[in-house]
């Protein structure tokens, strides 16, 4: 079993099986599907290993099937255009011979421009926040059973959500919520490794921000929610083995479907990427 600290650079490490082909090892969180924040950083990564001085600053991506955890996965490369600005390329997910994810990935020369940007806001110090396992030890029991499985789950970052009463008394709230991140390890620090790791991390608890609206949890066993969509966008450099701030938002849900917005900012207050994605939110019957 791989150790949960080294789990990230296993996961990006890619191997070219054939020219703009790539194939990459699963990791099983216990889960019957691939957790979604895997295949959309493999696929990211795939595509950069074919650009050579250009970084990645948007990818749109869609879930097609759910993958197989205990099986490799396949990243075929399109290299659709090579500008002097910019790149563009099409990577597709295979699990044998289905697809389980397209993605559009964007790179840009890096270049000077204007600069803006919304503000953090405040937020607790990291420091000062419990950890997962403090959270666990002390408001174990009173935490629902399928939250604390995905909180014991093996995972390559350390996160400190801040506020620990939404896992506590789940009520109908202000569909937002926050969470530090980073890596357990310091990574390679290739602004593509970067950008491919933060990617890992954008797919978490985002879906579960719209559920806060209504007072439900995620892995709440009366709803099917499961990743449709998923969009990045990278502003400024950063590393993933520091703390990032994680700001969550739901602007809406209709139809069996949410969609939710993030932002990540370092320590500093500077925003560093920002996230979007539609969801199914199901009520099971």
């Amino acid at each position: 079993m791989t150790d949960p600290k080294n789990l990230l650079e296993t996961t990006l490490n890619l191997k070219e099986i054939a020219p703009y082909e790539y194939e990459a090892p699963s990791h099983n969180p216990g889960w019957n599907r691939i957790y979604g924040g895997q295949v959309i950083s493999q696929a990211m990564l795939a595509g950069s290993l074919t650009v050579e001085d250009k970084l990645c600053h948007s990818v749109h991506a869609y879930f097609m099937r759910p993958g197989n955890p205990d099986k490799s996965v396949v990243y075929k490369v399109n290299p659709i255009r090579n500008g002097r600005s910019f790149a563009t390329r099409t990577i597709e997910a295979f699990q044998g011979e289905e697809a389980i994810l397209t993605m559009s990935a964007s790179y840009h020369k890096d270049e000077p421009g204007f600069d803006h940007a919304d503000q953090m806001g405040n937020a607790p110090n990291p420091e000062d926040l419990p950890s997962i396992k403090t959270i666990l030890d002390h408001y174990g029991d009173k935490i629902p059973e399928t939250v604390r499985t995905y909180f014991k789950r093996d995972r390559p970052f350390e996160l400190r959500p801040t506020n620990v009463e939404r896992y506590l008394d789940p009520k109908p709230e202000k569909p937002e919520q926050s969470f530090w991140v980073r890596a357990l390890l310091p990574l390679d620090e290739r602004p593509a490794l970067q950008q491919a790791a933060l990617a890992y991390a954008s797919d978490f608890t985002l879906l579960d921000t719209a559920l806060k609206a209504h007072g439900k949890l995620l892995f709440d066993p009366k709803i099917m929610v499961a990743s449709l969509d998923h969009a990045i966008w990278f502003h400024r450099p950063f590393k993933i083995n520091e703390w990032l701030l994680y700001k969550q938002t739901s602007s809406n849900a209709n139809g069996a479907r949410s969609l939710c917005q993030g932002q990540f900012f370092d320590q500093n207050g500077a925003l560093i990427a920002s996230t979007a994605q539609e969801g199914l939110t199901r009520p099971i019957e």
